[in-house]
């Protein structure tokens, strides 16, 4: 299947409500090596003016990953999801993901770029608290090998 040049400029809303949890950020931090205290103890996290525990830097791909998935599954994007090869992922954080915030991402693609048999999808989740306040900005380049690669 090819992909649809078309998708370029579309956007897909937000969707379910992601809480992030004490644990989630414990379990994530453990798994990326960072061990900075404020992403375990409460106690230290507020003792740098945090109400709770704060989620590693690149913890925002959980919640952007959730608002990729409604391209991926999108049957008119063309992407089969077996020939894909993460290209490039990026983060600008407008403020700390904190426990017990809850996190929707919008989803806008930015770029659909031919290469060879397949294409380059370059997309931008913009993550914000249910009332709108900005937390992340994600940029995430994909590229889906054509069926002769």
């Amino acid at each position: 299947m090819t992909i649809n040049p078309d998708l370029q400029g579309r956007s897909y809303p937000a969707g379910e409500v992601y809480t992030v949890g004490r644990e989630k950020i414990r379990e994530f931090a453990q798994a990326v090596k960072a061990t900075h205290p404020s992403h375990f103890d409460p106690e230290a996290a507020r003792a740098l003016g945090h109400r709770d525990v704060v989620a590693p830097p690149t913890f925002a791909i959980i919640i952007a990953q959730r608002a990729d998935a409604q391209l991926i599954n999108d049957p008119e994007a063309g992407i089969d999801f077996t020939r894909v090869v993460h290209a490039d992922q990026r983060f600008i954080h407008h403020r700390p993901i904190i426990a017990g915030d809850e996190l929707v991402a919008e989803l806008h693609v930015d770029q659909v770029r031919a290469m060879g048999g397949g294409a380059m999808i370059t997309t931008r989740a913009e993550i914000s608290t249910v009332e709108g306040e900005k937390t992340a900005t994600t940029t995430s380049s994909i590229l889906v090998r054509g069926e002769e690669q």
